[in-house]
């Protein structure tokens, strides 16, 4: 297992924002090794390998999408950083914002991109 300290987490979460600001498929790619697996929401079935992950974040589009997100490194141990979050999408027409807590989990390669990546999310409920 490799090895990773906050900085190299930090340093890979950034770099995430950055690729999701964007949906650059450089951006994307750069930031998962060739064999990378990434579980993007729960009881979800890992995209498997570099390209499926750039095809598949850029066929979501995210960028198109008004968001701020608020992040904290919880825990790193070995390779593997935790990462809790909240994203907030913002409001469409007469529609309230959607905002999601996340954790997410993520295991560095020594050259400091994930191996794997997953989310864990619940959406706040809308206000009735």
């Amino acid at each position: 297992m490799s090895t990773a300290d906050r900085s190299a987490i930090e340093s890979w979460l950034s770099a995430y924002r950055h690729a999701w600001e964007t949906d650059d498929p450089d951006d994307v790619a750069a930031l998962f090794t060739e064999d990378a697996t990434y579980s993007p929401w729960p009881f979800s079935k890992s995209w498997e390998g570099r390209d499926t992950i750039v095809a598949r974040w850029i066929e979501r589009g995210d960028s198109k999408n008004p968001w701020r997100f608020e992040s904290e490194v919880l825990a790193v141990e070995g390779g593997t950083g935790v990462i809790k979050g909240l994203t907030t999408y913002s409001a469409h027409d007469d529609e309230p914002e959607d905002a999601y807590s996340n954790i997410w989990v993520v295991q560095l390669a020594p050259d400091g991109r994930a191996r794997s990546f997953a989310e864990w999310w619940v959406q706040r409920p809308k206000e009735s």
